[in-house]
């Protein structure tokens, strides 16, 4: 590397440097490995941050286009609120143990009220749509497209917070449930979107089921 541009990042606001060695720093202090199982579970959950960022600039274009379903209006204001919650795992899974008594429901640990919000959107969009009676095939919007990504992202991220809570690694018990509420919502709204659009839901099987 240059002396030029050393120096250029020297000066840089993001590239402190500090995660050169390969670590990064844990809320409240102390730093842990890039590869730590904790690292990996947040990082996760901010992969499924911008995956939903995907879906909330989908809906974006077809508001601007003038084809936005009436149904999905409030749409983008839910995926913000589902982004913002998990700011707050991602919080929860960064802290330093040592500071846990530190965390602040709602705000940096996942609490009761945050899992019950969630269920009671899930509620409200399984009565608004027709469940599909076998594995689902993505692709049939750009919109729903973008929220299954979502799921799966948010099924790796809670697979990842089991293992650390299993291993005693977090600090409340909402946590875990929480993503997986999260999963089946985001599941559920892509369902929603494919429905609003009038997409024809593909299904896994080439031929149905027998009913």
């Amino acid at each position: 590397m240059s002396r030029a541009t050393r120096a250029s990042i020297a000066q840089s606001i993001v590239a402190t440097g500090r995660g050169d060695d390969g670590t990064t720093g844990l809320l409240f202090g102390g730093r842990v490995p890039k590869d730590d199982p904790r690292t990996e579970a947040y990082g996760t959950t901010d992969e499924a941050v911008a995956a939903m960022g995907l879906a909330r600039a989908e809906i974006g274009e077809l508001r601007r286009a003038g084809s936005l379903p009436a149904e999905l209006d409030a749409l983008d204001d839910l995926l913000l609120r589902l982004q913002r919650g998990l700011f707050v795992v991602g919080a929860e899974l960064a802290a330093n143990p040592e500071a846990w008594e530190r965390l602040q429901d709602g705000t940096t640990r996942v609490d009761e009220a945050m899992l019950t919000d969630l269920e009671t959107e899930l509620a409200a969009y399984e009565a608004r749509i027709q469940m599909p009676r076998e594995f689902v095939v993505p692709g049939a919007s750009r919109l729903s497209a973008a929220l299954e990504l979502t799921r799966t992202i948010l099924r790796r991220a809670e697979r990842r917070a089991v293992g650390l809570q299993r291993e005693g690694h977090v600090a409340g018990t909402w946590l875990v449930p929480y993503l997986n509420r999260q999963a089946d919502l985001v599941w559920v709204l892509a369902r929603a979107a494919e429905q609003a659009e009038e997409r024809s839901t593909t299904l896994a099987r080439s031929t149905p089921r027998p009913r």
